[in-house]
């Protein structure tokens, strides 16, 4: 018989459950990447803390699941097989209530596939988030065996969200996923965590390109604009900021002459892009293919000017010298033509900082992105990690002091 003074054994804390985030945790992840690292940091401390803003049911954590790594492709089998295992070992301990998968084209659709499958013959409920802007194209080119396996793999999660309405349609009607299992989900960012620099009469200006450097992305359409007459090259800095071939835009670049005022950072964390984007006077994204770029909302939150090409979903959310000016892909003196104007014209460029900065708070806040995750999680895991409170706080860049962020008022819809 146990004594009375015998101490009891304290009974172990109850397990926390929790969501996997899956995507590529690396900086090839690129844009998909951002955005799932943006709702893990969203997320109250912990997860569960018991001073977070409570969510609508049942308390989640989201944790980040890595399904690609910063290797090679064939490394990345390897981490796909862990990533498996992990989800199997969630599934079995009963503390993992569901998976929201992040999904692009090429090899990522297919590792992703694996995840859906899995975690769907595990009884595991599954949110499939799609952020590719070419597979559409990669689609059709596929063999009619492989188009079969995409639509397949689209079948299988309760729920398909796609950043806009001409994903949504590619979904509906090639990918043959039923409308009532069609979301769109806008993305969200941060608000400035930098001071904005207002630049004075006489100052440098300062044009900013964030990406891959590729000619996707239009770098070397850009760099023909930029070599065009017409830009006060005394007055003007440009910066490329990204991975990929940079020594060989960089040789572009000299041979065109732009060294003395054309740099190339290379690839910057977030905290870099924050500095450079609250230093700049225009963002230029001259693509041939996008979705619905971060980086167009991190500059309309640090009411930075945009020139970008209405591709992808940019046109169902961004109006033409409203709060952005409309370029065509590839076409380089359109390109100069209207990062001129932003540069000479200071009531347009103030016109396009404002509404740019309004359209944030009003669509794009992070506040507004990790709500609607939340409800998106409730609906088919009953289960979401509640928010950071108090409401984020973060340089307002209108005005250059510390601001709350509204409370989250968007939907999935």
């Amino acid at each position: 018989m146990r004594s009375d003074t015998t101490p009891l054994k304290p009974a172990s804390p109850p397990s926390t459950p929790y969501i996997f985030i899956a995507c590529p945790w690396a900086p090839k992840g690129g844009g998909m990447y951002r955005v799932a690292d943006y709702l893990i940091q969203a997320q109250a401390p912990g997860g569960t803390s018991p001073d977070a803003r409570p969510a609508a049911g049942a308390a989640a954590q989201l944790r980040p699941l890595d399904t690609r790594g910063d290797g090679s492709a064939a490394y990345s089998l390897w981490v796909l097989t862990k990533a498996l295992a992990r989800v199997l070992q969630g599934r079995l301990a009963g503390d993992l209530v569901g998976v929201h998968v992040n999904i692009a084209e090429r090899l990522s659709l297919f590792r992703k596939g694996a995840l859906v499958a899995l975690s769907r013959a595990l009884g595991l409920p599954v949110v499939l988030h799609l952020h590719a802007a070419q597979l559409h194209h990669s689609y059709r080119t596929l063999p009619r065996p492989l188009q079969a396996l995409t639509r397949w793999v689209f079948s299988l999660p309760q729920s398909c969200v796609v950043l806009g309405r001409a994903s949504q349609q590619f979904v509906i009607d090639e990918l043959k996923v039923p409308p009532e299992r069609v979301s769109i989900l806008i993305n969200g960012v941060p608000p400035p965590q930098e001071r904005r620099r207002r630049s004075a009469g006489g100052a440098v200006q300062r044009v900013l390109f964030v990406g891959n450097l590729s000619e996707r992305k239009g770098v070397s359409d850009l760099l023909a604009a930029l070599a065009l007459p017409g830009f006060d090259t005394r007055r003007i800095r440009v910066c490329l900021v990204g991975g990929g071939d940079v020594a060989g835009y960089q040789a572009k670049a000299a041979a065109l002459g732009l060294s003395s005022w054309v740099e190339f950072e290379g690839w910057a964390d977030q905290q870099r892009v924050a500095q450079l984007m609250a230093r700049a006077d225009v963002l230029v994204l001259p693509s041939y293919d996008e979705g619905l770029p971060l980086v167009i909302l991190e500059a309309l939150a640090n009411a930075v000017a945009v020139v970008c090409s209405p591709v992808g979903e940019i046109p169902g959310f961004l109006t033409d010298g409203v709060n952005a000016l409309f370029v065509r892909p590839g076409d380089a003196r359109g390109i100069a033509h209207s990062l001129q104007r932003v540069l000479s014209e200071p009531a347009l460029k103030h016109q396009l900082e404002t509404n740019g900065r309004r359209l944030y708070q009003q669509q794009f806040s992070l506040s507004q992105f990790f709500a609607s995750v939340a409800r998106l999680h409730q609906r088919h895991f009953g289960a979401s990690a509640p928010a950071r409170v108090p409401a984020e706080l973060a340089v307002d860049a209108g005005r250059g002091a510390v601001a709350a962020a509204p409370a989250a008022k968007a939907d999935v819809h």
